[in-house]
């Protein structure tokens, strides 16, 4: 069994590659894995084991067909990772989001096609259907998102869509909420506030930090992800809820007390533009058919990541320093 991960070397897809080399998914024990990466500034090689006998690294870009009809060839498999995915930066350089987003969607698919590849899983976001003031969204649900970030993933994940309708390439979707865990880069909103309180800075919290996301450790995402390459249906999207609704004053405060920060460090600052109020996933999907359930507490995970990020300075600080005055904010 050989599987490509394109984006593998980022935070999500590194913690599903390091899974399946260590055996973490039945019947995937001796999978080969590559790894397409092109190492922007979110994607860091020592975030993978440098000397797996079983894994291979390409860097190079997902928007390249060249070398995406040159590595493909022989593998079983392929799951999306790569893009480009901070919704401030989005607000700055739409364009690249498109680029990656879109463009490295559509040219990575048509690649498989060309090649034979037999299965695609397109990993997506939550953030496709916009804001909901109450109830969860299906997969049923309209896309309505509300940054240049989520509308490139909408745009996506039609596109993935269109592959299974007119070619009937077996690719499915998934899409997930709020990511926490080790080695998320310190740009996202729980390893910035943890990096900063553990320095003694000050934190920024948008407007009055009553948005409401949900949260999923990376390894019960990568579980799901699992889940839907080996049994998921083509052509279907399966949302991936984290079951952990949190106002963002909240994730603060409870990481003040984890990180034993004085209060006062949390920093009220002018409200992102379009900032979606609340996200909620509806999982029933995915539970029912595939038997999916969440396993790790997310206050357990939540200390359990904290303490990861205070084991592992020398990581973050060489993976990028927490963003200083004025603060560039936080994703998602």
């Amino acid at each position: 069994m050989r599987i490509l991960a394109t984006g593998g070397a980022g935070f999500i897809g590194s913690h599903y590659v390091r899974a399946m080399l260590n055996g973490a998914y039945p019947g995937y024990e001796d999978a080969e894995v590559t790894v397409l990466d092109l190492l922007t500034y979110a994607g860091n090689r020592a975030n993978l084991p440098a000397h797996h006998p079983r894994l291979s690294f390409v860097r190079g870009d997902v928007c390249d067909a060249a070398t995406l009809l040159e590595l493909l060839p022989g593998h079983d498999a392929v799951v999306h990772f790569a893009a480009e995915s901070h919704v401030d930066r989005s607000l700055k350089a739409p364009a690249e989001f498109v680029r990656t987003n879109v463009g490295g969607t559509q040219t990575l698919l048509e690649a498989c096609l060309r090649t034979g590849v037999p299965r695609v899983l397109h990993v997506s976001t939550d953030e496709v259907y916009g804001s909901i003031d109450e109830g969860s969204w299906t997969e049923q649900w309209p896309l309505v998102p509300s940054s240049p970030y989520a509308a490139t993933k909408a745009g996506s994940d039609l596109i993935a869509g269109s592959y299974w309708h007119t070619h009937g390439l077996d690719v499915s979707v998934t899409r997930c909420s709020n990511n926490y865990g080790p080695y998320q880069h310190v740009e996202k909103l729980i390893p910035l506030f943890t990096t900063r309180l553990l320095k003694g800075d000050p934190v920024p919290l948008y407007g009055t930090g009553s948005n409401v996301r949900e949260w999923i450790h990376v390894d019960d995402h990568c579980r799901a992800l699992q889940l839907v390459l080996t049994k998921g249906r083509a052509g279907e999207v399966y949302n991936i809820g984290g079951g952990t609704p949190m106002t963002n004053r909240r994730i603060a405060d409870t990481l003040v007390s984890l990180c034993g920060a004085s209060a006062d460090r949390v920093r009220l600052t002018a409200d992102r533009k379009g900032h979606d109020r609340r996200y909620s996933l509806d999982g029933t999907k995915l539970r029912e058919e595939l038997g999916y359930e969440p396993a790790v507490p997310f206050e357990q995970g939540l200390a359990d990541t904290v303490a990861w990020y205070r084991d592992n300075p020398d990581w973050w600080a060489a993976h990028g320093p927490a963003p200083v005055n004025p603060p560039e904010q936080y994703g998602r």
